[in-house]
């Protein structure tokens, strides 16, 4: 089972609360969270763009880097991690991020892929005014997989001619091509966002969901089977889930509690506000369920909470589930999270055994 990482490139990672650890993202504490899931021999590590926070007495997400610079000054102080960096489609034109894509896999042969953002919050693009209206909710997949085919073309041809409703390309060139494959990663819950990933992409990611039930990411995993054999393809699931662990069930449980106790309530507000713009979202698309109760101290995931030995058996019950193909993990904390998780996590996982033996 692949395990990766979803690096903290905004502050304070993904628990919207007053009482968690409270920091600021920088090219330094990424790096030295890379090379602890490198050690450890994690699989991939994945950063994604956010343009706007969602404010409060936390500034939630106020503070953030660019994906594609850090994945890039990553990617040259590795080894043999898997990097990948999320392009908001609406922000940087196709042509442009397949040549960024192939400067990195220069830079890191083989290790890099992409993370396609098609965007749920309104309020990053309208800064910059480049929203297209909320229309764009309703065809926000087929831009993108426009987006994915122009992209492809030049890495696989050098040229694209590519004539499309939302893209045209004349003689696009792009040389040298990318040496090794550029893996895409999706991110789609809807019935759209599924068909979108299925054709499109080789990984989709899949929100786990509550505290302590790592099976409930069946839904989704089932959903994107169903959705890739209709497509004739292969894509995997990475579950998602955060970790917080301790020596035991309580010591990691009044962490949590703590945690829900300082929820920033004013940065929820701005969340629920914007997640609520998309109004023919079905329920199971991002902007619906990132305003779930569970979700809201602890970002759009499911939560894992418990002893070192709880929170690895609950990691085995999610590898189990059919479809999934990897993990990604984040955490209160990610430097000491990276440690608990390398020592004390992962040589108690049956879906790692190999893995660990080897740490």
């Amino acid at each position: 089972m692949e395990i990766g990482v979803f690096i903290p490139i905004g502050n304070n990672g993904w628990l919207i609360s007053t009482n968690s650890p409270q920091y600021m993202p920088s090219f330094e504490l990424n790096k030295a969270i890379v090379l602890k899931a490198e050690k450890y021999n994690l699989d991939f590590a994945l950063s994604m763009i956010k343009l706007r926070g969602f404010g409060g007495k936390t500034e939630f997400w106020d503070h953030n880097l660019e994906s594609f610079t850090l994945m890039a000054g990553l990617a040259a102080v590795t080894t043999k991690i898997k990097l990948f960096a999320s392009t908001a489609i609406l922000t940087l034109p196709p042509a442009l991020v397949a040549r960024m894509a192939t400067t990195i896999d220069s830079i890191a042969p083989g290790r890099f892929g992409i993370n396609i953002v098609t965007g749920w919050q309104e309020a990053e693009y309208s800064q910059m005014n480049i929203w297209p209206g909320n229309a764009y909710f309703g065809y926000r997949y087929d831009y993108a997989t426009e987006y994915v085919q122009v992209m492809k073309e030049l890495w696989t041809t050098g040229v694209s001619n590519f004539k499309g409703k939302h893209f045209t390309m004349t003689d696009c060139k792009m040389s040298p091509p990318p040496a090794h494959p550029i893996n895409i990663v999706a991110a789609g819950q809807s019935g759209r966002g599924l068909e979108f990933a299925s054709e499109n992409a080789d990984f989709n990611f899949v929100m786990g969901q509550g505290i302590n039930t790592p099976t409930k990411v069946k839904e989704g995993t089932e959903k994107l089977v169903e959705a890739s054999k209709k497509a004739g393809k292969d894509c995997g699931a990475y579950v998602l889930f955060m970790v917080i662990a301790d020596e035991t069930d309580e010591m990691a449980q009044a962490t949590w509690q703590s945690y829900r106790e300082g929820a920033d309530v004013d940065a929820l507000a701005w969340m629920a506000d914007q997640g609520g713009k998309d109004e023919k979202a079905d329920g199971t698309s991002t902007a619906k369920t990132i305003n779930l109760p569970e979700g809201a101290v602890n970002l759009n995931m499911g939560t894992l909470v418990g002893s070192y030995e709880t929170v690895a058996g609950l990691l085995d019950e999610a590898a189990e589930t059919p479809g999934t193909k990897g993990i990604m993990l984040t955490f209160d904390d990610f430097l000491v999270g990276m440690d608990k998780f390398g020592e004390k996590i992962q040589p108690l996982m049956k879906c790692r055994a190999k893995v660990a033996g080897g740490v």
